[in-house]
């Protein structure tokens, strides 16, 4: 006996009753979404990926208005906009990033007091990665603001980090890091609501960026084309002042990434030290669009002298070009010498 075929192609009937539960979830526990507040979801057909959540959002938001990007008018889009109050939401389902001149639709939207959730570049994320994507989506509350509020509290007391990436491999951060930033689905005290889903990242970097040196194995990174790129082996970064001064085990792709970054900002930072908390993500379980991976379950690093959350005196911003995210193999995190993760899990509560 077979099973009868999907009506969303490559995703089954039954990853839709999935993505409807986490959606309302979400639109329930994080965004707080409930009446009177409007809800306008603007989508595309263009992947399977693309219909199924727009189906679950069809069964979790029965009164929201739809608009299908590809036959509306920019301007009847705008209008519709221009409709909602404060405190409404807007969804925006993307194969691609949609564009409208000029317009930055996010930012837009957030000026005008909206509630936004994003989920761009789908097109990337083909056949069973639109499972793992439906995945990601999951909203554990106790988790999320629970570690989430932990690690920010480790974070901003520590005096000094390591991040342990096997082999006998250390990035040491000898230095404290900056004020951590948290995106786990609890806006408290926030003047924005929303923001690119997935959820599950807290980040943060060291106050002294020169402070950072060692080594660490890199076994994924964004490339040009913001594709995640999987070496068959880890590359070992060799860090000195904050700067990568050379790559062993490197890759034709990585050097080329930073034959890029050195190009243009002559050397290459490092800025950001993520903590990733999205559980659907790891090692082993992966999607193709860095944006979206950047959640996983474990430590990832930015390479390049731009941030658009912390400022550095010997930085410009101007100047600034390239924020390429990297993922170290993760054995072990360590905050004021306390081991905090380990076997793939925060050890904070």
């Amino acid at each position: 006996m077979t099973s009868s075929p999907s009506r969303f192609g490559s995703i089954p009937e039954h990853a839709v009753d999935t993505a409807e539960r986490n959606l309302r979830d979400t639109l329930a526990i994080a965004i707080e979404h409930r009446a009177p507040h409007a809800a306008l979801i603007v989508h595309d057909t263009r992947t399977d990926l693309n219909r199924a959540l727009t189906e679950a959002y069809r069964r979790v938001a029965p009164d929201a208005q739809f608009i299908d990007f590809d036959s509306a008018a920019p301007d009847a889009i705008l209008a519709t906009f221009a409709r909602l109050n404060a405190g409404d939401l807007v969804v925006l389902i993307q194969s691609g990033s949609f564009r409208m001149d000029a317009y930055r639709i996010r930012i837009e939207l957030f000026k005008r007091g909206l509630k936004v959730i994003e989920h761009v570049h789908l097109s990337r994320m083909p056949g069973e990665q639109g499972l793992h994507y439906i995945d990601s989506l999951a909203y554990d509350p106790a988790y999320y603001r629970g570690v989430g509020h932990a690690l920010k509290a480790r974070i901003d007391q520590a005096r000094h980090g390591v991040v342990d990436t096997g082999n006998g491999e250390r990035l040491v951060f000898a230095s404290p890091f900056e004020s951590a930033k948290l995106n786990i689905g609890d806006y408290s005290g926030m003047t924005n609501i929303g923001g690119q889903f997935p959820l599950g990242e807290v980040f943060t970097e060291a106050q002294d960026l020169e402070a950072v040196s060692g080594r660490a194995r890199i076994f994924v990174f964004g490339d040009t084309k913001f594709l995640v790129n999987k070496p068959e082996a880890p590359i070992t970064i060799i860090v000195e002042k904050g700067r990568v001064v050379g790559a062993e085990n490197s890759t034709p792709a990585f050097d080329e990434m930073l034959s890029i970054i050195r190009e243009h900002e002559g050397e290459v930072w490092l800025r950001e030290l993520g903590f990733g908390m999205n559980r659907a993500f790891s090692r082993d379980c992966f999607v193709d669009d860095i944006g979206t991976y950047e959640r996983m379950c474990g430590i990832h690093l930015s390479l390049g002298a731009k941030h658009g959350v912390y400022t550095k005196p010997q930085l410009k911003r101007k100047d600034a070009r390239y924020h390429i995210d990297v993922f170290a193999v993760t054995e072990g995190v360590y905050l004021d010498d306390e081991l905090i993760y380990r076997d793939g899990t925060w050890q904070v509560a």
